[in-house]
Protein backbone atom coordinates (compact mmCIF):
# COMPACT_ATOMS: atom_id res chain seq x y z
CA UNK A 1 0.00 0.00 0.00
CA UNK A 2 2.50 2.46 0.85
CA UNK A 3 4.51 1.58 -1.63
CA UNK A 4 1.94 2.48 -4.36
CA UNK A 5 1.81 6.00 -2.58
CA UNK A 6 5.51 6.42 -2.76
CA UNK A 7 5.63 5.58 -6.23
CA UNK A 8 2.40 8.17 -6.85
CA UNK A 9 4.55 11.03 -5.01
CA UNK A 10 7.78 10.17 -7.09
CA UNK A 11 6.85 10.25 -10.70
CA UNK A 12 4.96 13.45 -11.29
CA UNK A 13 3.54 11.88 -14.44
CA UNK A 14 1.30 9.44 -13.13
CA UNK A 15 -2.14 10.52 -11.63
CA UNK A 16 -3.04 10.48 -7.48
CA UNK A 17 -4.17 6.82 -6.41
CA UNK A 18 -8.19 7.07 -5.57
CA UNK A 19 -6.85 5.46 -1.80
CA UNK A 20 -4.37 8.62 -1.42
CA UNK A 21 -6.91 11.43 -2.98
CA UNK A 22 -9.94 9.61 -0.42
CA UNK A 23 -7.11 10.14 2.74
CA UNK A 24 -6.19 13.81 1.70
CA UNK A 25 -9.77 14.66 1.11
CA UNK A 26 -10.73 13.14 4.73
CA UNK A 27 -7.77 15.16 6.23
CA UNK A 28 -8.68 18.30 4.83
CA UNK A 29 -12.19 17.49 5.74
CA UNK A 30 -11.05 16.99 9.56
CA UNK A 31 -9.55 20.15 9.47
CA UNK A 32 -12.26 22.07 8.80
CA UNK A 33 -14.94 20.52 9.98
CA UNK A 34 -15.44 20.34 14.30
CA UNK A 35 -17.15 16.99 16.18
CA UNK A 36 -20.61 18.72 15.59
CA UNK A 37 -20.42 18.54 11.70
CA UNK A 38 -19.59 14.67 11.68
CA UNK A 39 -22.69 14.64 14.78
CA UNK A 40 -24.92 16.05 12.13
CA UNK A 41 -23.76 14.33 9.17
CA UNK A 42 -23.82 11.16 10.97
CA UNK A 43 -27.53 11.36 12.28
CA UNK A 44 -28.99 12.39 8.73
CA UNK A 45 -27.60 9.06 7.31
CA UNK A 46 -29.20 7.48 10.15
CA UNK A 47 -32.13 8.76 9.27
CA UNK A 48 -32.06 8.14 5.55
CA UNK A 49 -30.95 4.67 6.20
CA UNK A 50 -34.13 4.37 8.64
CA UNK A 51 -36.21 5.97 6.10
CA UNK A 52 -34.83 3.99 3.18
CA UNK A 53 -34.88 0.24 5.09
CA UNK A 54 -38.00 -1.54 7.35
CA UNK A 55 -37.08 -3.68 10.92
CA UNK A 56 -35.85 -6.77 9.28
CA UNK A 57 -32.74 -4.77 7.71
CA UNK A 58 -31.81 -3.52 11.22
CA UNK A 59 -32.72 -7.76 12.92
CA UNK A 60 -30.21 -8.90 9.76
CA UNK A 61 -27.24 -6.19 10.55
CA UNK A 62 -28.34 -6.59 14.40
CA UNK A 63 -27.90 -10.53 13.95
CA UNK A 64 -24.01 -10.04 11.19
CA UNK A 65 -22.79 -7.71 14.28
CA UNK A 66 -23.78 -10.05 17.04
CA UNK A 67 -22.33 -13.82 15.53
CA UNK A 68 -18.71 -11.75 14.30
CA UNK A 69 -18.24 -10.19 17.95
CA UNK A 70 -19.25 -13.56 19.28
CA UNK A 71 -16.87 -15.47 17.27
CA UNK A 72 -13.93 -13.63 17.74
CA UNK A 73 -11.68 -14.03 20.77
CA UNK A 74 -10.74 -10.75 21.41
CA UNK A 75 -13.93 -9.18 21.73
CA UNK A 76 -13.94 -5.90 23.19
CA UNK A 77 -15.98 -3.97 25.35
CA UNK A 78 -16.02 -0.94 22.17
CA UNK A 79 -17.22 -3.11 20.08
CA UNK A 80 -20.32 -4.37 22.47
CA UNK A 81 -21.19 -1.38 23.27
CA UNK A 82 -21.15 -0.47 19.33
CA UNK A 83 -23.89 -3.38 19.30
CA UNK A 84 -25.63 -2.18 21.84
CA UNK A 85 -26.32 1.71 20.63
CA UNK A 86 -27.02 -0.02 17.01
CA UNK A 87 -30.57 -1.93 18.52
CA UNK A 88 -31.16 1.52 20.90
CA UNK A 89 -31.54 2.85 17.64
CA UNK A 90 -33.02 0.60 15.40
CA UNK A 91 -35.74 0.40 18.85
CA UNK A 92 -36.48 3.97 18.61
CA UNK A 93 -36.74 3.95 14.95
CA UNK A 94 -39.49 1.40 14.25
Amino acid sequence: MSNNNNNNNGNNNSKMSYEEAGRKGGEQTAKNHDKEFYQEIGEKGGETTSENHDKKFYQEIGAKGGSQSSNSSNSSNSSNSSNSSRSNNSNSKN
